[in-house]
């Protein structure tokens, strides 16, 4: 390493936004999520579906432009999931997701639901920000595929 590159500041964080998804949204959030539906990691969500979520969908942005998305499906006041959380592959590893999924247990806890839920391939980062396999009093959720796709 030269000298020079020595002196030079680390590259600054940018300024990240939170906030409510509204529906001007609806169009951006579903072109952002294709490419992690394309590689499998998240399922394809209808205009009907991210419309009724949000209320409790949150958007992550960087100069007005999505960086991160997660929405909080409200199944009954036992029971919430957290969906299609996704975070632009050039602002992974800056906390981004983290705050995406702390805002949605936050409102769950505002909204005194009991647990929250996620269905992941990503189990390293949900244990990293508190979700573990079990719950109080060593429930498992077990599910059955009834097709192929969605």
């Amino acid at each position: 390493m030269e000298a020079q590159d020595q002196l030079k500041p680390p590259a600054a964080r940018p300024h990240i936004i939170l906030r409510t998804a509204t529906r001007q949204d609806i169009d951006a959030l579903i072109t952002f999520i294709e490419p992690h539906v394309e590689s499998g990691a998240l399922l394809r969500r209808t205009y009907d579906e991210v419309e009724e979520w949000l209320p409790n969908f949150y958007l992550a942005e960087v100069d007005g432009e999505i960086v991160g998305c997660a929405a909080l499906e409200i199944y009954s006041r036992k029971l919430a999931e957290i969906r299609s959380l996704a975070v632009s592959p050039t602002m992974q590893g800056m906390g981004i997701g983290k705050m995406l999924v702390n805002a949605c247990v936050e409102l769950a806890r505002q909204k005194y639901i009991l647990e929250v839920m996620v269905i992941t391939s990503n189990e390293q980062f949900f244990k990293a920000v508190g979700f573990d396999f079990t719950m109080t009093g060593e429930k498992k959720a077990l599910f059955i595929q009834t097709r192929e796709k969605y």
